[in-house]
């Protein structure tokens, strides 16, 4: 109106001027994904009932209109109401056959890969064991080669299926139209979802949002991790937290035992207690950096050289994988776990120590079946405590395994199902990957925010579950002592 029209006026010549910031999307078009446009240049404002929003495999969102339909090769023009049935029809049946594809070339042919794989580390065992060009090496190879020929049929057949998928997924697209009067085809089979906002109803809006989450929790990353899901990220936080929690409570536990119940005092012993302390305030990166030196290129590289020779010089464990991850935050958090399971063991009346001294128990008996009962719920403390602080570590973790995308999940459901050598996706690292290295930062900043919410969620969650083991533990004995 005139009155809105004068304030900006107003500004103008006072030096402001109000813009916003606009999702553009169209990628491939506009070569952008956000434009700034100032208020000024806006002449009309309009919300068109087919303006429709498309979320893809690639390129990331498109807009536009829909103007046709490709069913079966046949392109069919009409009103919109009609193409957006059709689409509709399709869009199922391509997304399945798109589905089918992705688990021929995950599955199938992952599959016929390992197999040549395992089989050429045998040929390479035996060279390495008999000599190359020995007569057990040359046989070795004449089987393999016999066997690969069954094999690259067995490649072939999977192949022929995929590019039947690809072929039938072709025949169907659909096209739309941008604002500026560009016309462009998309795939139904790329296409993850796509609505008009303008149609939809409050049922219809709650149902997009509520299938948005169900991707974003089972679905893996995909456009640089900037849209889709964090399941292999969420897999990989759990893992590799309950891993350290496994490796770093019994050492903590046996450490602390052995300062105060088996260690004399002396100046052996608080030299100890002060590295202990001292190891608490060390900057993560450091055990980053001993990570990577002493887990990956020592540890790992003399397991190599001792059980994998065969697949060298490509590393198994002489590299970043989620088991050197978790040792490595099992260090950082070892004070952690030490000082209040000290604590706790000394929170134990001397009179229960003599009372079973008494009645003819040992001191390993006193300690088992008397003290670390009771020192339980101050040991669940402790690990608490290092839930909290190891799940959260970013900075270790870009050293000794965290990436950008890991496609294989740490367990799964091929022998031997666990596989710890291997690189692993984490909350931590997500936030930070999405947060500063993402080309499309505003695109990713509700990533971003949500990752945030789950990575505190999961936490939670762990720590409650600790917490009440705890509790449970505290009022048993406690009932005990009364």
């Amino acid at each position: 109106d005139a009155q809105a029209r004068a304030q900006e006026e107003s500004e103008r010549n006072q030096g402001k001027l109000r813009r916003r910031l606009v999702r553009v999307g169209n990628f491939e078009l506009s070569g952008e994904h956000f434009a700034w446009i100032p208020d000024c240049v806006v002449t009309q404002e309009d919300r068109p009932e087919w303006a429709v929003v498309v979320e893809r495999l690639e390129w990331g969102r498109f807009y536009g209109t829909p103007t046709a339909v490709v069913v079966d090769g046949k392109k069919i023009e009409g009103p919109a109401t009609d193409l957006w049935r059709h689409f509709e029809e399709h869009h199922g049946a391509a997304r399945a056959r798109w589905r089918d594809r992705r688990e021929l070339e995950t599955r199938d042919i992952g599959r016929v890969n390992a197999t040549i794989e395992k089989r050429r580390l045998q040929v390479r065992s035996i060279e390495l064991e008999s000599g190359k060009g020995s007569a057990e090496h040359a046989l070795a190879e004449r089987e393999f080669e016999e066997w690969n020929k069954t094999n690259l049929l067995e490649f072939e057949r999977i192949s022929a299926e995929i590019r039947a998928i690809d072929e039938l997924n072709g025949r169907y697209r659909l096209v739309l139209e941008t604002a500026d009067g560009q016309e462009q085809s998309l795939g139904l089979a790329d296409i993850v979802r796509a609505h008009a906002p303008n149609r939809l109803g409050l049922m219809a809006k709650l149902g997009v949002y509520l299938d948005r989450w169900r991707e974003y929790l089972t679905d893996e990353p995909r456009e640089s991790n900037s849209e889709g899901g964090v399941l292999p990220a969420i897999v990989g936080t759990v893992i590799m937290t309950l891993l350290m929690s496994i490796a770093v409570v019994p050492f903590g536990v046996l450490a602390a035992l052995y300062l105060r119940e088996y260690a004399k005092p002396g100046p052996i012993v608080s030299a100890v207690r002060i590295a202990v302390n001292n190891l608490a305030g060390v900057p993560s990166i450091v055990f980053g950096v001993f990570g990577l030196g002493f887990f990956c290129y020592i540890l790992g590289a003399s397991i190599d050289d001792l059980l994998f020779r065969a697949q060298l010089p490509t590393p198994t464990f002489g590299k970043g994988g989620i088991l050197w991850a978790s040792l490595t935050l099992a260090l950082l958090t070892l004070p952690v776990v030490i000082v209040p399971t000290e604590e706790a063991l000394t929170s134990v009346p001397s009179s229960m120590r003599e009372g079973s001294y008494a009645c003819g128990a040992t001191k390993w008996q006193t300690i088992r079946r008397i003290v670390l009962p009771r020192a339980m719920p101050g040991i669940l403390t402790g690990m608490i405590l290092a839930l909290a602080r190891g799940a959260g570590e970013v900075a270790p973790l870009m050293l000794v395994g965290a990436v950008k995308l890991a496609p294989k999940l740490p367990i799964d459901g091929q022998a031997p199902f666990v596989h710890p050598e291997r690189s692993f996706m984490h909350l931590g690292f997500h936030i930070y990957d999405l947060g500063f290295q993402s080309q499309n930062s505003e695109a990713a900043k509700p990533m971003v925010y949500t990752t945030t919410l789950v990575l505190i969620v999961l936490i939670v969650t762990l720590n409650m579950v600790a917490i009440s083991i705890r509790s449970r533990l505290r009022r048993r004995f406690q009932g005990t002592s009364i």
